[in-house]
């Protein structure tokens, strides 16, 4: 029997990490040989964290998990699984309601690249509500965070955004 190394890669934006970013990256350790958390550069977007401190945040995050790395990237997905020899995309899904969109990515993806599958976990029903928008809202509006995310975390929100968090 042929042995074959599972390689998954985890993408997305970690604006900022939360609970069930956590949740799906360790239990994906558990099913895969090597997982990438990668770190999407979205020139699009407005920020709470820079891509240092978002993946500085998850090496912290993943320590524990020695499989588990952390990157960054800002190409097209399925080229950068590629350069990384990743042979399954990893997506959550919280509800139904992110069904249809990561449906379609799913599909798009295998028409890019037909050797690269997309795998899709839940989080714990504790996390399924989270999202990093809500967390955004939150923190920028002067709500507590510190049930949604991990410690590592809101300590970084608290002394970067001191004033409201």
């Amino acid at each position: 029997m042929i042995k074959t190394h599972r390689t998954a890669i985890y993408p997305g934006s970690f604006d900022p990490a939360t609970n069930g970013h956590a949740d799906l990256i360790e239990r994906a350790s558990k099913l895969f040989d090597r997982v990438i958390v990668a770190v999407g550069v979205n020139l699009g977007k407005t920020p709470l964290l820079t891509v240092d401190e978002r993946v500085g945040l998850l090496e912290e995050i993943v320590r524990p998990l020695g499989n588990v790395e952390v990157s960054q990237f800002d190409t097209l997905l399925v080229h950068y699984a590629k350069e990384m020899e990743a042979n399954v995309i990893l997506r959550g899904l919280r509800a139904v309601s992110d069904f249809e969109f990561e449906f379609q990515l799913a599909g798009m993806n295998r028409r890019l690249s037909p050797d690269l599958e997309t795998v899709f976990l839940t989080p714990l029903e504790q996390h399924a509500f989270i999202s990093s928008t809500m967390i955004r809202e939150i923190v920028r509006l002067g709500g507590d965070v510190s049930g949604f995310v991990p410690a590592v975390v809101h300590q970084q929100l608290k002394i970067k955004y001191s004033d409201i968090v």
